[in-house]
């Protein structure tokens, strides 16, 4: 127990390292930490490492999509949402197919629910691959904002395919209404109970005399109640979480302190931080217990197929890219859609381009059973696996190293903003110095000279000076400056939810800089 635990701990001090080797040479974490994993595999004496599926989608997967829910924008996830549930949805049903038709024709012993099994698998990119590739390279807000919209569903559509697949290959059966009516009670269920639970988390942290570390406590809590309470009732975890994440998120300023949110940014980065490092390690570390259970199977010839299989995926996801320019082309003579000029032919590319897998897939294929109800094998699970293993390392490592060289050599145009981002910066900060000036001249006129401190304020919002006035009263006038940063919040949040074209990365700088000088008062004090 002593001698894995401190493998274990080895492993945490590795991961460290190899990420800020990664940021050094600006690779993507994931390629390195499963490329580094796979060589220690082969090391002789190291203890063989076994993913569970239950520790992945309990422990692992509710705290990143919620983390993933929170930095997401609900006003971008609402602007391009055609796009991003047809990517989430359709195009991963139509990878699942085509991997499917593959499967059954050219890979001997795979019946179509076999295929439909492994293509339930394999059809979700992962969220935290391409995140890490996209922060060494600048693109389109329009297209983060798609990919990350894309990655916060995907995997709630692939594991349906994945559940109703497994019980087609094990029974032999597939009933279409009651697969339709399971679906359906899935989507609107697990988005239902996540709100749902999102709502009493809310009033629980309104109404209970919370502190920071009470918040913090809650809110680790929360992702699991929503996935445990989806889950229970038959629906979509990953939905319950996403639709909680995203309800909480939106209404955070309604019921969180600036302590409480600071220390949330910072704990929730560096935890998930640990746990995506982890999980990519492991990826890498399970290769011989993966390569263990072929058994009889050609280790070349598996790996023929899943080199076939990520060709198939690779081009069935740039297919989508342009047939969603085409859509959108000639919807536009219908509905009003997001952006009705063409994208050209670089930015459905790189969608194309960023379908890197990653451990979901490892966990769904884990989670096959290993025996059928009659007590015969699970057919062909060992080569799923294998085969999922190949395309998560060929997709992570050739797609993970290319992609940023892709968008150098074609970076896809920008309308969105005319502005630069630091002259938005420069009229929001202007902006926000008039909101707390208006709020003092007419509010407060009678306490400026009373305040020496507060009439210095308000010259450094005029005239952007410094002072050094000591308060005397400083317990008023902490509450009347937070009452002047209380009104520049609440302008930033309205800006925010009435302009649809401004950055939302720039206005949460400066509610961040609010929650930073709100936190100085209370320092101070």
């Amino acid at each position: 127990m002593l001698e894995n635990f401190a493998f274990y701990l080895s492993l945490v001090l590795l991961i460290t390292f190899i990420i800020v080797l990664a940021n050094k040479i600006q690779v993507a974490y994931p390629v390195l930490l499963v490329l580094a994993g796979l060589g220690i595999s082969f090391i002789p004496g190291i203890p063989i490492i076994r993913i569970e599926p239950e520790l992945i989608f309990l422990i692992c997967l509710p705290p990143l999509l919620y983390e993933a829910a929170w930095t997401t924008s609900w006003k971008e996830l609402w602007r391009w949402r055609r796009i991003i549930f047809s990517f989430a949805f359709v195009v991963v049903f139509f990878t699942a197919f085509s991997v499917a038709i593959f499967a059954n024709y050219f890979i001997p012993g795979f019946s179509l629910a076999l295929g439909f099994l492994l293509g339930g698998i394999v059809s979700p990119p992962d969220a935290v691959s391409s995140g890490a590739i996209l922060k060494f390279v600048k693109v389109p807000k329009r297209l983060a904002s798609i990919l990350e919209g894309e990655s916060l569903l995907n995997d709630a559509s692939s594991l349906i395919i994945f559940r109703f697949a497994t019980i087609a290959a094990a029974t032999g059966q597939f009933i279409w209404m009651d697969a339709a009516g399971s679906f359906i009670w899935m989507c609107i269920g697990g988005v239902g109970i996540g709100v749902l639970i999102g709502y009493l988390f809310l009033k629980m942290h309104k109404f209970l005399p919370t502190d920071a570390n009470t918040d913090m406590l809650l809110s680790l809590i929360a992702p699991f109640a929503m996935y445990l309470g989806a889950e229970e009732l038959g629906a979509s975890g990953v939905l319950g979480v996403v639709s909680g994440g995203l309800f909480l998120s939106y209404r955070n300023h309604d019921f969180l302190s600036s302590s409480s949110r600071l220390r949330a940014v910072t704990v929730w980065e560096s935890f998930t931080f640990l746990l995506n490092g982890i999980v990519f390690m492991m990826i890498g570390l399970d290769l011989p217990e993966i390569v263990s259970g072929l058994g009889d199977t050609n280790i070349y010839t598996a790996i023929g197929y899943g080199v076939a299989v990520t060709a198939v995926l690779v081009v069935v996801r740039i297919f989508a890219g342009y047939a969603a320019v085409i859509t959108t082309l000639v919807m536009r003579n219908f509905i009003t859609v997001a952006d009705p000029e063409p994208p050209g032919w670089k930015t459905p590319l790189i969608i194309g381009w960023t379908g890197m897998r990653g451990v979901v897939s490892l966990a769904a294929a884990l989670s096959i059973p290993l025996f059928l109800e009659d007590g015969s094998p699970f057919p062909q699970r060992n080569l799923i696996l294998f085969i999922t293993f190949v395309v998560i390392l060929l997709t992570l490592v050739i797609q993970g190293l290319t992609l940023p060289v892709l968008l150098k050599k074609f970076p896809p145009e920008d309308r969105d903003f005319i502005k630069s981002e630091k002259e938005i910066d420069y009229e929001i900060r202007n902006e926000l110095a008039q909101v707390a000036i208006t709020k003092i001249r007419e509010d407060y006129a009678d306490k400026i000279e009373n305040f020496p401190t507060l009439k210095d304020q308000l010259q450094l919002w005029e005239s952007r000076a410094n002072s050094s006035e000591i308060i005397i009263n400083y317990s008023e006038y902490k509450n009347i400056y937070s009452d002047i940063i209380e009104s520049q919040r609440l302008w930033l949040v309205n800006k925010n939810r009435e302009e649809l074209l401004l950055d939302e990365e720039i206005i949460r700088k400066h509610l961040r800089l609010l929650d930073l000088q709100e936190e100085k008062l209370t320092i101070g004090n």
